[in-house]
């Protein structure tokens, strides 16, 4: 049986150790379609898998990468057949089953999404859970009734992945943006993608108030901690926040005030086992208001030997936007 490249985390005396090594289709998990794996991507959840597993990973061995993207070799499902160009994200992928850092994988058809037309599936890694998630975000404040004439919109973490493509998407949809950043150097980037407000991430480190000025009718966050505590203080009357991430903290040191006083409403998304009808419209609505040249532009391309390297950069805070990872044959 041929074999393909992998990444491999295994578990030995409590000691987990990250190697690379080339595994067979007999080293697969049960499924019902197999792929031939041609893109990945590093999110900041793969950093920590990669650099700190037990964190991550439920069970060893196993390949991380929590996205991959490629095409079907061979389906026992009457959904998909050899050739159809699929993605995956979420459902457990590269924490309890095995995921994308690899040159195959066999999974489960329910959790396959047929790609659109007009994307390919290096695309498809480009935009990765961070992209998909960013388009839950956007439906939920859309949702809530949150059009671009209600006020300015918020996106915390902004020169990372699921703060890129919000931006973009957000700008193409009309909105009036205001975008957080820890890297300042950043600004020119966040303003090409569509942010008309760069604002420092220093502004909302400190102890919130439990109410502060009204300034956003809404807002995406990815951090968690006092960041989201002084954002929802900030929410204007009936202004919803859409968290999806715990970069500072998972902490949440606030008080009831913006909720009871103001009517703020705190959206959880949730993009790992978001229902499959709800991930093809997002994936969808990202085929046609993404602009993909501003998603190339954000966007960098890594070998899979690149992998532990970029690992440890996004957990630092040091990579912009998107990192697709090409996977060899």
């Amino acid at each position: 049986m041929n074999s393909f490249p992998a990444w491999l985390v295994t578990k030995t005396n409590d000691q987990a150790e990250v190697h690379q090594t080339e595994l067979t289709e007999a080293d697969l998990m049960p499924g019902d379609v197999t792929i031939r794996v041609e893109y990945s991507a590093l999110n900041y959840k793969d950093g920590l898998a990669m650099t700190q597993p037990p964190l991550i990973i439920r069970d060893f061995p196993l390949i991380p990468g929590i996205d991959l993207a490629g095409v079907v070799e061979r389906s026992d499902s009457d959904s998909f057949k050899p050739g159809d160009r699929v993605a995956l994200n979420g459902f457990g992928v590269g924490e309890n089953f095995h995921g994308g850092y690899a040159g195959k994988a066999r999974v489960k058809s329910e959790w396959l999404v047929p790609l659109p037309e007009n994307l390919s599936t290096r695309q498809a890694m480009a935009i990765g859970t961070a992209g998909y998630t960013a388009m839950l975000c956007i439906m939920a404040l859309e949702k809530h009734g949150i059009t671009p004439e209600a006020g300015k919109i918020l996106v915390t973490g902004a020169a990372g992945g699921v703060g890129s493509v919000a931006v973009s998407v957000l700008k193409h949809l009309g909105y009036d943006i205001s975008a957080v950043t820890g890297r300042m150097n950043e600004a020119a980037y966040l303003k090409q993608l569509g942010a008309n407000n760069i604002i420092d991430r220093a502004e909302f480190n400190g102890k919130p108030r439990p109410l502060a000025k009204e300034r956003w009718i809404g807002a995406i966050d990815v951090a968690g901690g006092f960041t989201l505590a002084n954002v929802l203080s900030q929410i204007k009357r009936a202004g919803a926040v859409a968290a999806c991430g715990l970069a500072e903290s998972m902490d949440l040191p606030t008080t009831v005030a913006p909720f009871i006083l103001r009517g703020v409403t705190l959206y959880g998304i949730d993009s790992v086992m978001c229902p499959i009808e709800k991930r093809i419209t997002a994936w969808n609505r990202l085929a046609n208001e993404l602009d993909l040249d501003a998603l190339e532009m954000m966007s960098n391309e890594i070998g899979f030997d690149e992998i532990p390297g970029a690992a440890l950069a996004i957990l630092k805070g040091e990579i912009r936007g998107r990192t697709i990872v090409r996977i060899p044959e």
